[in-house]
């Protein structure tokens, strides 16, 4: 049995990671700064991104929640694996052969590594499937709506077979339990035993963000299923509904770049889109968008500005109308502008691109409007703008949406946007509008969809906790925080000579000498994330201190500029213990005979630390 994972192949995958990739899976990361990346945290939901991630220290860390360690750390709270199982995914990810030390203890695993695997073995069943004769059905299905094998094999359709136990034999096979299939959610339990999920049907492999397949949707193909026309995953470990996006895995990059989503209702729609050039379609699998939905998108998207559009596309029906409403309940979660696009005649974008091609469908998404104006019209469609008494009626139905508006310059716009589709006198719309927010209560108060940021951890919860910010703003305690930051995120390009001097006598501020401290104690600063593994060893309350000064952005032009500035910086810690040294050696001459040998020995030690600070006055010039 396999024991431990040797340290040093620990340290080599870890080296050989850049976890802004990894991190950037998630998070759409923009340049913060020298060496520095920032985005929205993933940890928890944030409205102005404060995660910084630093990829030559191999660091993250979040000044909002104060979430913060190395790749193996991200993976963990992330994907919920066991360490061992981290490094085993990034060194598979970068084929490295692991090595492990027998006799020790044998890899922790949690089962989630299973049911992913379990999960590709079914994607690639139902793949092949999709070649047999009995598929035939489904290749007719998937050619009458536009979609060829290069179509089906770049989404990775698949075909269920209608065999009771075709995918459980398969998989079976190789090596797979009863229990890790029910678990994954790909077989079912009856009376007469385990029977497979899916049987007969076409089936889209659903993919997490990373790309891995975390659960499948299956439509039906034959008159005698009595099952729903479209069937899901249920909720698994690793597939939760309310919280995936089909697609999303071909689109993230796309999305980040452009900072525009295309939300759509389909599986084929996603196709369409994406075929036809609208590279950033996603959609729901089997459930409504939603708040964990917006959650998801914000973080790909770098939602942290209103310069991004979210674009959704709805049926015309009363279906879709009733989407879209609950699409602007939840939209105001959005820092993006949110539209609606409506196919015309009420075609949805699968078969638009099948009845009038691609150019159609990627005009059915630069036609769109503005949410609040199709939601106005939503709610005014039903009332007789011919007599008074349904422009009122109208007025007092639609007069809540404009009230919701955070955006001061949108409101007074929207008042009079809707003054014109009543046909009534401006300043009564406005009052009506003012007199909904009244009433509804919100014009002062965060709702519950769209809570403040967390603030960042204060001595209001925990009075030992130092942050930089509670840190005094005097020059001493300012030369020693930036000196730190400078050597914690440069040290390695730095002279080892220069930060062991500037290093050697304690600070003046507690907190930032116990992260002195645990940097003088670094046993290799060339060391690939030794900075990162500093801060692990810093002592309590102080780490999220050294977190912070790791992941901070510091003050410079370049990458040459910022190491030149942090070699000034420790330079001037230097030139402070001399300046302290030499001050005390003054008051100390004045004490003793000056023909004493002491007199001679501090007269002597006078001369060598100006010598040692014209040397330092020198190189800063």
């Amino acid at each position: 049995m396999a024991g431990r994972i040797r340290q040093a192949d620990v340290d080599e995958v870890k080296a050989r990671t850049n976890i802004a990739d990894i991190i950037g899976e998630r998070v759409a990361l923009k340049s913060a700064g020298v060496g520095s990346l920032k985005g929205l945290c993933p940890f928890h939901d944030e409205r102005s991104p404060s995660f910084n991630v630093r990829p030559q220290a191999g660091f993250y860390h979040c000044f909002g929640c104060g979430e913060s360690g190395d790749v193996y750390s991200f993976l963990r709270a992330m994907d919920h694996v066991s360490f061992t199982e981290a490094v085993e995914r990034l060194a598979g990810r970068i084929g490295y052969a692991l090595h492990y030390e027998d006799g020790g203890a044998a890899p922790e695993h949690t089962g989630r590594a299973r049911l992913y695997a379990a999960n590709a073995a079914a994607a690639e069943f139902f793949r092949t499937q999709l070649m047999t004769s009995e598929a035939d059905t489904a290749r007719r299905f998937l050619g009458q709506r536009g979609f060829d094998a290069g179509a089906a094999a770049h989404f990775g359709v698949g075909y269920a077979p209608k065999g009771w136990s075709g995918m459980h034999s398969a998989l079976r096979a190789q090596g797979y339990t009863d229990d890790e299939l029910a678990s994954a959610g790909l077989v079912s339990q009856g009376q007469r035993g385990v029977y497979d999920r899916f049987r007969g049907r076409v089936v889209w492999p659903i993919r997490d963000v990373t790309g891995q397949v975390i659960g499948f949707g299956a439509r039906k193909l034959y008159d005698d299923d009595q099952g729903p026309k479209y069937l899901n995953t249920p909720e698994t470990t690793i597939y939760k509904k309310a919280q995936v996006l089909y697609g999303l895995d071909l689109a993230k990059r796309e999305i980040s770049r452009q900072h525009r989503v295309v939300v759509v209702e389909g599986y084929t729609d996603v196709m369409a889109c994406h075929l036809a050039g609208i590279t950033t379609a996603i959609a729901t699998c089997g459930t409504a968008f939603g708040a964990d939905h917006i959650t998801v998108l914000r973080r790909v998207m770098g939602d942290d500005s209103t310069a991004g559009e979210v674009v959704f596309t709805f049926d015309p029906d009363a279906a879709g109308q009733k989407a879209a409403l609950r699409a602007f309940a939840d939209a105001k979660r959005f820092n993006a502008q949110t539209y609606v696009a409506t196919g015309p005649d009420g075609l949805d974008p699968c078969d638009l691109r099948l009845m009038r091609g691609d150019g159609a469908v990627r005009g059915l998404v630069e036609t769109k409007v503005p949410m609040v104006e199709f939601v106005l019209d939503q709610r005014i469609a039903g009332y007789d703008l011919a007599s008074v008494e349904g422009r009122v009626g109208a007025l007092r139905t639609a007069a809540p949406v404009v009230a919701e508006l955070r955006d001061p310059l949108l409101q007074p716009e929207y008042v009079r946007v809707l003054a014109r589709r009543l046909g009534m006198d401006t300043e009564d719309v406005r009052r009506e509008v003012e007199r909904a927010g009244r009433g509804s209560g919100r014009r002062d108060a965060p709702t519950a969809a769209h809570p403040p940021s967390p603030a960042p951890p204060s001595g209001e919860t925990d009075p030992l906790q130092v942050t930089v910010a509670t840190l005094p703003r005097t020059p001493e305690v300012g030369l020693e925080r930036d000196a730190l930051m400078g050597v914690l995120q440069f040290g390695h390009r730095m002279e080892a000579a220069l930060v062991a001097r500037a290093l050697e006598q304690p600070f003046r501020h507690p907190a930032l000498d116990a992260v002195r401290a645990a940097v003088v104690a670094a046993d290799d600063m060339q060391r690939p994330g030794w900075s990162a593994a500093v801060v692990g060893t810093v002592r309590e309350p102080y780490r999220s201190l050294a977190a912070e000064l790791l992941a901070g952005d510091f003050p410079a032009l370049n990458d040459e500029a910022a190491v030149a500035s942090a070699g000034d910086l420790a330079r001037r810690l230097v030139m402070r213990g001399i300046e302290r040294e030499k001050a005390e050696l003054l008051g100390a001459i004045q004490r003793v005979p000056a023909d004493s040998e002491q007199g001679r020995s501090i007269r002597l030690r006078l001369r060598e630390l100006d010598a040692q600070r014209q040397a330092i006055a020198d190189e800063s010039s």
